[in-house]
């Protein structure tokens, strides 16, 4: 008998996780995964009376009531493809295929395509939270057939979290989007983490300042301005003790960090689109150094660093918060410049408000700083730039000269602090009057004839220049 509400594929942490949300809130939940040992796992472990096993495709399809509405957390690329030719024969015209991983958006739109073409609803559909948002109330960004939304819309709004009493879950837009709009929540996130370690750095290095003191200031920003998922952890990492030996945990981590791909496919497309993305890639290109341990130590030796003149004061550490805060101004603005050129791009007409409203419960990125950036888009839906915002604009005329000073000093001492850098020069760049791109347009025509603009006079102009 046909009686599941919704189909899971893929009984790891996180589809196990989100098929027990969607079972606590009444919903029937069928189960399944390509190899029977997870789904017996998860039967044993998280029984409940709304999840329902099986281990067979076809009887897992049967089960479902139509339009079968079936969720895919399993890994992306081609076993993401694989489920679904498998699927396809078995559904009929008007079932939805919600594809929940971490997959790239261009190939959400040609899966998007591909089950259009054979009569089903294709969503991509970003997930945001990790195992405990999953289980707890994630926030969702679905992207797919704006009329099909409605039947997974139910669904989907009960099991997210929620931020003042409303769903951290809205409808993003056709084809890829949803996972679009998910693969720059995770460049911001790069971001974000990145000027957080930054600011480690300087108040560990150059403020002689210990883990614990460190994890109190942490704490201390989280009950200001800086509150976010983030900021909080970041707190408690600092403060954790070393379960295997005397000392902080933190200390005991390999300085390497890894990562999926979603930030560096940010700054891929953000280079595609030609919006500048400078903290993303900063983020990026430090975690590619952060694994360069080979290279790094042959360094240390050629190129020893100087000796850290200690600035413990609390003038510095406000100096490191401001720089901190308005780090994080630029990189949504970067961030949101790109859902801007990408909406325009494929037709999206995304609601920026929305998605920073979405944002502030469930996800990654969740943090008090986005009912500004609600605030500004409901208040100029169509501004350029983030930064253009009176609020945005005030702090960032206010902790410039903090982001300078810490800028400065950092580079003075020798820190690695690219996030922090970036984010002074890119606010410099939108604000001066030249950017030395009049020189390079000259030599660009000097040594290849691509002609420039002039400021006095309309046309194209090539000049003959003189070889000296």
């Amino acid at each position: 008998m046909a009686n599941m509400d919704i189909g899971m594929v893929g009984m790891a942490v996180m589809g196990s996780n989100l098929a027990l949300n969607m079972a606590d809130h009444g919903y029937q939940v069928a189960c399944y995964n390509y190899t029977p040992d997870l789904t017996e796992t998860f039967v044993k472990e998280h029984p409940h009376e709304n999840a329902h096993p099986f281990y067979d495709l076809k009887e897992f399809v049967a089960s479902l009531k139509k339009p079968r509405i079936i969720m895919m957390m399993i890994m992306a690329g081609k076993p993401v493809d694989s489920m679904i030719d498998q699927l396809i024969p078995l559904l009929d015209k008007g079932d939805i295929i919600i594809d929940g991983g971490n997959s790239f958006f261009g190939d959400t739109m040609r899966r998007y395509d591909t089950c259009k073409a054979h009569g089903l609803n294709f969503f991509g559909t970003g997930i945001s939270g990790g195992e405990t948002g999953a289980r707890r109330g994630p926030c969702i960004m679905p992207g797919g057939d704006k009329d099909a939304y409605a039947s997974v819309q139910p669904i989907f709004e009960a099991i997210a979290a929620k931020a003042d009493g409303a769903p951290c879950c809205t409808y993003i837009g056709e084809s890829g989007a949803g996972h679009f709009v998910k693969m720059v929540h995770n460049g911001i996130e790069y971001a974000d983490m990145q000027l957080i370690a930054e600011s480690y750095l300087l108040l560990k290095y150059a403020g002689g300042l210990k883990n614990d003191a460190i994890a109190k200031i942490f704490r201390k920003w989280n009950e200001g301005e800086l509150k976010s998922y983030l900021v909080g952890i970041t707190a408690d990492v600092l403060a954790e003790h070393d379960d295997l030996a005397d000392g902080f945990l933190v200390d005991k981590i390999v300085d390497s960090a890894g990562q999926k791909g979603t930030g560096r496919w940010t700054s891929i497309e953000a280079m595609k689109e030609g919006v500048n993305t400078s903290l993303i890639t900063a983020a990026c290109n430090a975690r590619v150094m952060s694994n360069q341990s080979m290279l790094r130590q042959k360094m240390q030796q050629a190129l020893p660093a100087a000796a850290i003149a200690h600035k413990s004061r609390q003038d510095f550490i406000d100096d490191v918060e401001a720089s901190l805060y308005t780090g994080k101004i630029a990189a949504y603005a970067q961030g949101f410049a790109l859902y801007r050129a990408a909406s325009a791009h494929y037709g999206w007409q995304l609601d920026y408000s929305r998605i920073a409203s979405i944002f502030r419960g469930g996800c990654i990125i969740q943090a008090a700083f986005l009912e500004k950036i609600t605030e500004a888009y409901e208040k100029t839906p169509d501004i350029e730039n983030l930064m253009g915002d009176a609020f945005f604009l005030q702090r960032i005329q206010q902790n410039l000269p903090a982001l300078r000073r810490t800028v400065a000093f950092g580079i003075t001492c020798g820190l690695p602090i690219p996030a922090l850098a970036n984010a002074a020069s890119y606010i410099d760049a939108t604000r001066s009057p030249l950017l030395g791109a009049n020189l390079i347009q000259g030599l660009r025509d000097d040594f290849g004839a691509h002609t420039y603009q002039r400021t006095d006079r309309e046309g194209a102009f090539h000049h003959n220049w003189s070889q000296n």
